[in-house]
This record gives structure tokens, sequence and C-alpha cells, in this order.
């Protein structure tokens, strides 16, 4: 009887994702947190590769890890195949559920600027449904299941890039507060509110208004903008706002803005989708909810 002989193995397609992933990274660290894995499973993963392929990829030291020379001669054709997939994958999904969307944003967004358009979108198109991811860093698109990224950028615009809007600042409080303050000057008797997203926005708006503008900005820092703005609603202190996220404050008046120097920046909100889905319906739609004017 003849006995088929066995056929060769691959390697698993897991450690050709952790490989690349890795690679374009210049990290395990930054690998397993874009795969949602343990830095133990990349190293592993990596390890089972250069086993199966008999030469090293990666130059560990106590510093981190680098390419060796047949690493970096490979990676971009590993890159070209894993976005070739990726690009397929978000065709599937896009087709195969074409009114089903998520949208990944910063928290700030999610809370305070988001909701009041997707209650137009549903009023526009009920048959649509929106998931929404709040994160604090952009995803990588072409790698993961999301099809619409909403963050502030400062540089120029890119592939799959639409402005929404300028970022535009001014401080805010409650108007009790706002009684006390007939110029810049008095600030420095007032408590400074501050978001560690964006902790450098008391300087710019200083040095965009006063001359005088080296006055101490210490005071409460939070990690939420939200939790920042309860607070000035509260009457904590001045917040450093951002116009997009004060809207409904201001319109009800529990905040008011005692200045009226406004000062708009060169951060603008980016709206960055996939391929797949600029073609869709769903696009259009969010396109035109997202920079109609307030």
């Amino acid at each position: 009887m003849p006995v088929a002989p066995p056929r060769p193995k691959g390697p698993h397609l897991n450690a050709l994702r952790a490989f690349e992933t890795a690679a374009r990274l210049g990290s395990f660290t930054a690998a397993a947190e874009e795969l949602c894995v343990t830095p133990g499973a990349i190293a592993q993963h990596i390890k089972s590769l250069e086993a199966w392929a008999g030469v090293p990829l990666f130059i560990r030291n106590t510093r981190g890890v680098i390419l060796t020379p047949l690493g970096e001669e490979l990676l971009p054709d590993f890159t070209s195949a894993f976005d070739q997939l990726s690009d397929a994958v978000h065709a599937l999904r896009t087709k195969a559920t074409p009114q089903k969307i998520r949208i990944a944003t910063l928290p700030s967004i999610a809370q305070l600027w988001l909701p009041e358009r997707l209650g137009k979108l549903r009023q526009i198109a009920p048959d649509i449904s929106v998931s929404v991811i709040a994160v604090e860093t952009s995803p990588n698109l072409s790698r993961e299941p999301i099809d619409v990224a909403l963050f502030f950028k400062d540089g120029p615009l890119q592939k799959g890039d639409t402005e929404i809007f300028r970022d535009c600042i001014f401080p805010v409080c409650t108007p009790e507060i706002a009684a006390r303050l007939d110029n810049v000057s008095d600030l420095r008797n007032e408590t400074l509110l501050h978001d560690s997203t964006w902790s450098d926005d008391w300087r710019l708006w200083l040095e965009a208004v006063s001359s005088d503008w080296k006055f101490p900005t210490h005071g409460p820092v939070h990690s939420l903008f939200s939790v920042a703005l309860e607070e000035a609603r509260h009457g904590a202190g001045v917040l450093i706002a951002h116009e997009c996220l004060v809207q409904s404050s201001l319109k009800s008046g529990t905040l008011t803005a005692p200045f009226n120097h406004k000062v708009t920046l060169q951060r603008r909100l980016i709206m960055n989708t996939t391929s797949a889905f600029t073609a869709k319906r769903g696009f259009s739609l969010l396109k035109s909810i997202f920079c109609e004017k307030p």
C-alpha cells in the first residue's frame, strides 16, 4: 500500500502577523497592544517563526529589539500582504453588514460632541446602527475592525482624511466666577482647571491674547475633559474649553465665556475612514452631518 509522505508545514499565520506588527512598530510591547495579546505571546510567535526559518529576524538587547538585515528586507512584503488581507477583511465586513458602523474617537468627543450628531443620523437613516468606541489614541484602521476614526491632528491631511473643523479654545466658567473677571490678569486670583489630554492649552491661549501670559497656570489636572468640564460647571474654577465641546453648556447658561478672546489652533478634528467604508452610503451621511455648521 502506498504511503503518502507528510506535507511540510508552513509557519502559523499568527506568527507571521506577530513578526510584521513587531517589525513595523519596532517593539514587541507595541505589537502586543495592537494585536491584543501579551508581549510574551508576541515573543513566542516570533521565536517559532525564527525556528522555522532557521535564522534570527530580530536582535534582542537590553534596550529592546531591532530588525536584522533580513528582517528589514522582508518587512515591506509582509506589510503589503497584510494590508491587502486587511482590505479584504474590511470589504467582507462592510458588505456583509452595510448598515452597521463602528466609530472610534476620543472620550470627550464621544460624550460631548457625537451624540447630537448621531441623533440626526438616526432621524435621517433609522436603518443604520452605530457603535462608538471611546479610546485615547487613534486606531490603525488598516488593521482594526473600525470604519471611522474621529481624532484631533496637527499635521497635513492623509489618504482617507476629512477635516471636520479647526479646534477653537477659550476660557469658560460659571456666571458667578465670570462676574469677578474684568480682564485676563484677574485669572491670577482664580483656580485654573486643566485637562491632561490638552495640557498645553492654557499656555497657547495666554500667549495669543496677553503679553503678560507667564503668570502661574498650576491647578487641578483631570484625565478626562468631561470631568474637568463638570468641575467648571460646579464652580471649581476656570477651564480652557474647546468650542465644539461646550456648546450645550454655553446655550444653557451654566457656563459662560468671560472674555471675547478665542484662539483657533492648527489642530483639527479629522474623520479618517477605510477605503471600503468611503464608498458606502453611511460615509456620505456622516460627512454631511459632521461637517454641518452648528
